[in-house]
């Protein structure tokens, strides 16, 4: 077995007490596996750096200890075109291999990319509030607050935006997190290929409330999801512009609400900012009475 094999069985050896940790290292879709794939590959290849020099700095050190009469010494010693070599040939490959790997695997992990699938990707819409989560489902007609909810082996496919603040996107066992601004889409494809719930997070501190913006992502098989649509559609509230105005506050610890009908062109109104605007700053602490500033004041 060569040595960057042996060095990758060490890396899952080492990671294998992360695995029930719920991250990036226990992935549950097509993204995340290629991820940890890439982490894995980089560990290994700077292992191969790594675990000489460890071993060659005692190795010194215990031959040149004091007390070992056998070591010598070459005080005239200046040139060596052999070490010379080495030592900028090694540093050379490990940056060599480093770059491909980071090369072809951001264009593989390319969030606007789409995932190779037979299945027609699911279209979501998603908005990051002061401090909440808001998924708008288009095609479907409905949405719902901090809980995302997928069909199992079917990409989903998102388009992100801010009504305020930028903030980040992230669900670590499902891949690729990222950002979302005010005035502007971004798009993020992702895939869950084993029913659960998954924790979803906000990777970008944007004020009080931040440690909280978080919802769980549930991926349930296909005829569960229909079903959760057919709920959605019967039991949930209606979201207008008047109900967004409301959202659009500033809140913590939001539980999971779904709302049955949608004004379809609420999203690109958040995105144009036509739709009414995030609360914006606040004086004194959270959960306190205290004066409002208009949005973009201090």
């Amino acid at each position: 077995m060569s040595f960057l094999k042996r060095a990758s069985v060490t890396a899952l050896i080492l990671a294998f007490p992360l695995e029930g940790c719920g991250g990036v290292l226990d992935p549950q879709g097509p993204v995340g596996v290629s991820e940890r794939l890439i982490l894995f590959d980089s560990l290994a290849i700077m292992l191969t750096i790594v675990i000489p020099v460890i071993v060659a700095t005692i190795g010194f050190a215990w031959w040149f200890r004091a007390s070992n009469a056998r070591a010598f010494y070459w005080p005239d010693w200046a040139f060596s075109g052999t070490l010379e070599l080495i030592v900028w040939a090694i540093p050379a490959l490990v940056i060599t291999f480093l770059g491909g790997i980071a090369w072809f695997g951001s264009h593989a992990l390319d969030p606007y990319r789409a995932l190779d699938s037979k299945v027609k990707p699911l279209e979501i819409e998603v908005v990051s509030l002061d401090w909440k989560w808001l998924f708008i489902y288009p095609n479907e007609g409905v949405a719902s607050l901090n809980q995302l909810v997928l069909p199992v082996g079917a990409p989903a496919h998102f388009k992100l935006t801010s009504n305020g603040v930028m903030n980040s996107f992230f669900v670590p066992q499902l891949g690729s997190q990222i950002y979302t601004m005010a005035g502007m889409t971004s798009q993020l494809t992702l895939q869950a290929d084993q029913p659960g719930t998954y924790q979803g997070l906000s990777a970008q501190f944007s004020g009080d409330g931040f440690s909280d913006m978080h919802f769980d992502v549930r991926a349930l098989p296909t005829d569960a999801y229909a079903k959760w649509i057919a709920d959605a559609k019967t039991s949930g509230s209606t979201l207008n512009a008047e109900g967004y105005g409301r959202l659009a506050k500033q809140s913590e610890r939001d539980k999971p609400v779904t709302y049955g009908s949608i004004d379809p062109k609420l999203f690109d109104a958040i995105v144009n900012e036509t739709a009414p605007p995030a609360q914006g700053p606040t004086e004194g602490s959270a959960g306190q009475d205290a004066p409002r500033a208009p949005r973009g004041g201090s």
